[in-house]
């Protein structure tokens, strides 16, 4: 089987995430200490990393550059000091926090995409947009989903200020983020190559809303001023 090289590496065509992927995360959450990583290490980059790579780099074409975050848990500023990260996932930017998201864990896998986090003038230009024309595009995207996607927009408990608790969007209004996800608990279909039609197919399906938000949360620093 011909292999994808991407720059000097190399990258072996997707086949599934074997097994030991999901006994792996199980193992890790008994054991999350440095000492077990590092005698396991080699287990999670054969067995996670390595297909994750594979899998995003047969999706790049036609989503755009992935990026697979590291295994390693920022533990400073948390009770948890637990060293390595219970999951492992990849994603595909495609402004600030707007982004295609995957995830595998002892659980399964994720498919996950949208608007993640406020940055810089993205919620003001959000509900801008929402209160405009572009809010009915919005709702009729949305309906579209409601039925296979987990929606999440991280509404405030109030109104945000300037706008009536009965405008007819208040509930979008509300949103300080907005992500779509679906799980899929661990099944033997997951180690093969439907797991790539899976995950193109709810990065297809999500691509309206990514579309939107792009266009109208867009980056976070206003894209009509210079430097």
């Amino acid at each position: 089987m011909a292999r994808a090289t991407r720059g000097t590496a190399a990258v072996m065509p997707f086949t599934g995430f074997p097994a030991e992927a999901f006994d792996f995360y199980e193992a890790l959450a008994a054991n999350n200490t440095k000492p077990w990583w590092n005698d396991h290490k080699a287990d999670y980059i054969r067995c996670v990393r390595d297909p994750l790579v594979a899998l995003l780099d047969e999706l790049r074409d036609e989503f755009g550059e992935p990026h697979v975050f590291r295994p390693y848990r920022d533990a400073r500023f948390s009770k948890d000091k637990t060293p390595i990260k219970d999951h492992q996932g990849g994603v595909v930017n495609v402004e600030d926090a707007i982004a295609y998201y995957v995830q595998i864990s002892a659980g399964g896998l994720m498919i996950a995409g949208g608007w993640y986090a406020p940055e810089g003038q993205q919620i003001a230009r959000y509900r801008e947009s929402v209160d405009g024309p572009a809010g009915a595009e919005l709702e009729r995207i949305l309906a579209s989903m409601k039925r296979s996607w987990e929606i999440d927009g991280r509404p405030l408990k109030t109104r945000p200020r300037g706008y009536d608790v009965d405008h007819p969007r208040i509930a979008l209004l509300r949103n300080r983020a907005l992500t779509v996800a679906r799980h899929y608990p661990v099944e033997p279909w997951m180690g093969t190559r439907k797991t790539l039609t899976t995950v193109r197919n709810g990065w297809r399906s999500m691509r309206p809303l990514i579309e939107w938000l792009a266009d109208y949360v867009g980056p976070a620093t206003d894209p009509g001023r210079g430097e």
